[in-house]
């Protein structure tokens, strides 16, 4: 399938690894231009130099308040436009829900739903502009089904997913999309550090990637505020 993106403007954060990197390679193989962000530069680098497209790199943390402009600024400078974004950041740490402080809250806020607020308002113009948009943004299959000892992520993940599906309604009419891609258990560093493993198998960050270009695609013009559970079928709810 043509998913109509070839040349198109992708901001890609949390891109170096994993599932950020398997977005960025799915991107690219479609033919967009990436702008990779991650905060390490020489696994930024090494990721970029998989890619068959054009690239820019942008070494920063994208949960300082700064970086999403700059980011879009980046992007908008060296390929003239900003047509796709995809945000992602590192999920926190284990914590349980009672055991929560008001720092643990705020820093899982900032970095799994602010970050991804600030930048879909700062690539929003461009898109406008173009009369042409789509946001992707990564969350967890735990927007659907609490993950027990993730209190932290269950709260900011079920945030992020309330905002987009209010602000896809807001854009609907614009050419632009809002929907998110929530993953499972995937083969990545972040599902080793938790230590959690599929009673099966893990998912493919790839093929997890490629789900994320098709939302990000020309075919998926009429979907919009839907999250895309990607989870191998782990999750029982029919909601």
């Amino acid at each position: 399938m043509d998913l109509g993106i070839a040349g198109k403007v992708a901001v890609v954060t949390g891109a170096s690894k994993g599932l950020g990197f398997g977005f960025a390679l799915a991107l690219s193989h479609e033919g967009c231009r990436v702008v990779l962000c991650a905060r390490g530069a020489d696994a930024l680098e090494a990721a970029a130099s998989q890619l068959p497209g054009e690239t820019l790199t942008v070494a920063a943390d994208v949960t300082s308040p700064e970086v999403p402009a700059q980011l879009v600024a980046a992007a908008v400078e060296r390929f003239g436009a900003c047509d796709i974004v995809v945000g992602n950041a590192g999920g926190p740490p284990m914590k349980k829900a009672l055991d929560l402080t008001d720092d643990d809250i705020a820093a899982a806020v900032n970095a799994n739903l602010t970050a991804s607020v600030r930048l879909v308002r700062e690539a929003l113009p461009h898109m406008r502009s173009a009369g042409w948009g789509r946001i992707c943004l990564i969350t967890s299959s735990s927007i659907k089904e609490p993950i027990p000892g993730l209190s932290l992520s269950n709260l900011a993940r079920t945030g992020l997913w309330a905002w987009a599906k209010t602000a896809a309604a807001d854009i609907a009419a614009e050419g632009i999309t809002i929907n998110l891609a929530s993953p499972g258990i995937h083969a990545t560093d972040r599902m080793k550090q938790l230590g959690i493993g599929p009673e099966t198998r893990a998912g493919d960050p790839l093929d997890f990637g490629r789900v994320v270009a098709f939302l990000c695609s020309q075919p998926a013009a009429f979907v919009n505020g839907t999250a895309v559970v990607v989870d191998g079928g782990a999750l029982r709810g029919l909601l």
